[in-house]
């Protein structure tokens, strides 16, 4: 086998570990992603799956990156291109819902973010400090468009763009749990009725 070969391969089989860990962590929380677990799913040995990260954490810490770029490409890329403001940030939005409600082949247990605060809010380490970095992160993402949607007029003046922020990410940490635990099938019906009365425009 060539070494260009070799490393294609080994690079296939990473994503493969990869892949599998994000399905399992969104269930069973990044702790879950034992190597026995992975080597029988993925039908390697403990040595093989270990041997491409070195560590569990480095694993966890590899799925949660590829969770983020999940997440990414199904939020924020669809809308990435729009205006920015209130016209990207319903949009952003409207795929917040839909990743939320639909994207069971890579989350099946829901939203690894959420799972991954409640694992890790009160566990010092690296693990908390990537899931810490990766909430901030969106955080500001959202704060970016709600503080141009004041500025640009598309929200009342009297907004406070941080407050809306926190009010926007409960909502959504209420929507993961009426799906995931409740099964409440009207769960995004009413986070989208909720998204009309927080983002309506001033009156003109």
């Amino acid at each position: 086998m060539s070494p260009r070969k070799s490393a294609a391969e080994a690079r296939r089989t990473r994503e493969r570990i990869v892949g599998r860990s994000v399905a399992i962590a969104s269930v069973d929380g990044l702790d879950g992603l034992t190597l026995g677990r992975l080597a029988a799913d993925l039908e390697m040995s403990k040595a093989g799956v270990l041997g491409h990260f070195g560590t569990k954490e480095a694993l966890q810490l590899a799925a949660l990156t590829e969770a983020s770029a999940i997440y990414t490409r199904l939020v924020w890329e669809p809308a990435a291109d729009l205006p920015p403001g209130l016209t990207r940030l319903r949009a952003v939005c409207e795929h917040w819902v839909d990743y939320l409600e639909t994207a069971r082949d890579v989350f099946p247990g829901g939203c690894l973010f959420t799972t991954a605060s409640v694992e890790f809010d009160a566990r010092p380490g690296p693990l908390h400090d990537a899931v810490r970095r990766l909430q901030l992160r969106w955080r500001r993402v959202l704060l970016t468009d709600l503080t141009t949607a004041v500025v640009n007029g598309e929200l009342p003046a009297d907004t406070d763009p941080e407050q809306l922020c926190f009010e926007l990410v409960g909502l959504y940490l209420g929507l993961n749990q009426s799906i995931q635990l409740l099964a409440d099938p009207h769960a995004p019906t009413r986070t989208r009725r909720a998204l009309d009365r927080l983002l309506t425009p001033p009156p003109r």
